[in-house]
């Protein structure tokens, strides 16, 4: 695999990808809940004295952790001709106007000024927003807006397309 760049994000590679992100869930995000889920097992295991002591920890421990990892498998990407956020995808011709959306201006961005047709990938640890507007006539979705740590490279790349 061959990078024409060392920055990461904005590499472009043999498959035609010219960014890619995930957006984990950062390690200092782990703490809180994996202690709630700690409390809620003892909270169990103090309630139902004859279980295993460690069976409700073992549980619920894992369950969170694998909550988090599914959390933060969400990836935005670049490739070829597309747009992929998540699941959803959108050929890069239907790409119009791309805003970088600030920490400070999201909560109005997602909120009074949102439209409920459009499509929404939003992670809370995430600081920046970008929104896409659709161009495509036979979509009902006027917009995407999603999190991206790093906003001004991808506008960047969906303006070049």
């Amino acid at each position: 695999m061959s990078e024409s760049s060392s920055a990461p994000g904005t590499a472009t590679n043999d498959t035609g990808t010219r960014y890619s992100e995930r957006l984990y869930v950062p390690w200092w995000n782990w703490p809180l809940p994996l202690i709630g889920a700690a409390l809620m097992a003892a909270t169990i295991h103090l309630g139902y004295p004859g279980l295993r002591g460690w069976l409700p920890y073992v549980v619920l421990i894992a369950l969170m952790a694998a909550l988090l990892v599914q959390f933060g498998r969400a990836k935005v990407e670049v490739t070829g001709d597309e747009l992929r956020v998540g699941k959803a995808h959108l050929p890069l011709r239907f790409v119009g106007q791309v805003e970088v959306i600030s920490k400070e201006a999201k909560r109005k961005a997602l909120g009074p000024e949102f439209d409920p047709a459009a499509f929404m990938l939003h992670r809370g640890w995430v600081g920046p927003v970008v929104r896409v507007h659709l161009t495509d006539p036979d979509d009902p979705t006027p917009y995407w807006v999603f999190s991206t740590r790093k906003p001004e490279k991808l506008a960047e790349i969906l303006r070049s397309r």
